[in-house]
């Protein structure tokens, strides 16, 4: 006959499970954030904060004056408006409102006095490398992979004169305009002395990959990446689709890197809102089932930005092991969608995934993107471990550190250095515990 766990035993496992969830440091696995030492591309503090574009796409709602005059502002004078619209005339609800009043809270500011000249002055008294180490360990994040591209021209000097990396920040290496507009793209290579041309012969090939070996040295790039729009196609013609074939998959495989995809994005479905003017389609699912299916020997990660695609993806996952799903990005990241997208994850995958990223473009949001995202993994994990001892399993308190540093960054470190084995996760966590103030 199964024992029944007693209430009290099951309620310590859960503390357990939701301790484990709050201390375990975090590897951040996509983000829009900056190393230090690239100085202004970093951003943070208050109007950063304010003048993101989920808030910016908001204030449009509320806003009276044309789209011109709005850009025509300078940061600190549309940040005003933006507090001024979002924050003081009507009550700051939504998600993105929630998450600026989150992180002025978890700084230890009074965010009842709505006093946004004063919360200026606090941020200006900061150093970005000590306020960078600062946010780190308030949020718990023990490592930060940026979003590298060598087409940015503000950020090609800085890794071409070379730095100091902070000790916190790994890198991907973004590819976009390679396979997205390669007409345009190969006159930059050309620029930059790489053989190539418009026309995709061998050479122009061999060209590609003689770019995308040097930037993955360069960066020391974990994986390569690509945002995609809901009408990639594989198989197919396209310049995409032969670039990926021919240049971008082979270089992986060779080099051990997965290559993520971030399907569904639509751009510019209002231009006037500039970044803020993006939205969101389903993508075709069966594309990527037959391209990764394709190619077995090379691994995949993949977010999806429309919820219809969630289902199938994981469904995907059940079919392909050199699949990892990764996230709830950008409009699935809101917590209704989180916790229905993490309940599903684990019910049809187990813990072979990575539930979140911040995709934080401003260094303060990984205070509130995380704090917001763990309260919900542990609600979620909660109820699993609850089912589970339901048919009289009872998790260890070790099983429950496992599980949570598994879904923290250790499924997404086994399955990007898979030869690495348990072992480089052990250690990369063990690492992060000792770099947080507070641990053993």
């Amino acid at each position: 006959m199964v024992e029944v766990i007693s209430s009290e035993r099951s309620e310590a496992v859960l503390a357990q499970v939701r301790q484990a969830v709050k201390q375990t440091p975090v590897y951040d696995v996509h983000t829009h954030l900056y190393d230090p030492a690239f100085g202004d591309l970093l951003l943070y503090g208050i109007d950063d904060l304010l003048v993101y574009h989920y808030l910016v796409a908001e204030g449009f709602r509320q806003f009276d004056l044309p789209y011109e005059q709005f850009w025509s502002l300078s940061k600190e004078q549309q940040a005003d408006a933006i507090w001024d619209a979002l924050f003081i005339k009507n009550s700051p609800i939504s998600e993105s409102c929630r998450g600026v009043l989150t992180t002025l809270n978890l700084l230890g500011l009074d965010v009842k006095k709505r006093d946004l000249k004063n919360v200026r002055k606090w941020f200006a008294d900061w150093d970005k490398a000590d306020y960078t180490n600062h946010i780190m360990e308030k949020a718990n994040v023990g490592s930060i992979c940026m979003t590298n591209s060598p087409f940015d021209d503000l950020e090609r000097p800085v890794w071409e004169q070379g730095f100091d990396r902070h000790h916190g920040f790994t890198s991907a290496l973004r590819i976009d305009p390679l396979l997205l507009d390669w007409q345009r793209t190969s006159e930059s290579l050309a620029q930059w002395e790489y053989d190539v041309t418009p026309e995709l012969s061998d050479k122009t090939i061999a060209g590609i990959r003689h770019f995308l070996e040097d930037w993955t040295r360069k960066i020391n790039g974990k994986y390569l990446m690509v945002s995609l729009p809901p009408d990639f196609c594989y198989p197919g013609d396209s310049e995409c689709a032969r670039i990926m074939e021919s240049a971008v998959l082979p270089h992986c495989r060779d080099h051990g890197l997965p290559f993520a995809m971030m399907p569904g994005v639509k751009r510019g479905v209002n231009p006037l809102l500039k970044m803020a003017g993006d939205g969101v389609s389903k993508a075709c699912v069966t594309s990527f089932s037959h391209l990764i299916s394709a190619h077995p020997d090379n691994n995949f990660l993949i977010t999806a930005l429309s919820r219809e695609n969630q289902y199938e993806l994981c469904v995907a996952a059940r079919k392909f092991r050199n699949l990892h799903i990764f996230g709830c990005w950008w409009f699935t990241n809101i917590p209704y969608l989180i916790n229905e997208i993490t309940s599903m994850r684990l019910e049809l995958l187990g813990l072979s995934f990575t539930p979140q990223h911040s995709d934080a473009r401003v260094l303060d949001q990984i205070l509130y993107k995380w704090s917001h995202s763990r309260e919900i993994i542990a609600d979620v994990l909660c109820d699993k471990y609850t089912d589970l001892m339901k048919t009289g399993w009872e998790p260890t308190p070790n099983e429950v550190q496992r599980d949570v540093e598994s879904l923290f960054g250790g499924a997404f470190i086994k399955f990007c250095e898979p030869n690495a084995g348990e072992s480089a996760t052990a250690q990369f966590f063990r690492r992060q515990q000792e770099a947080v103030p507070g641990h053993a």
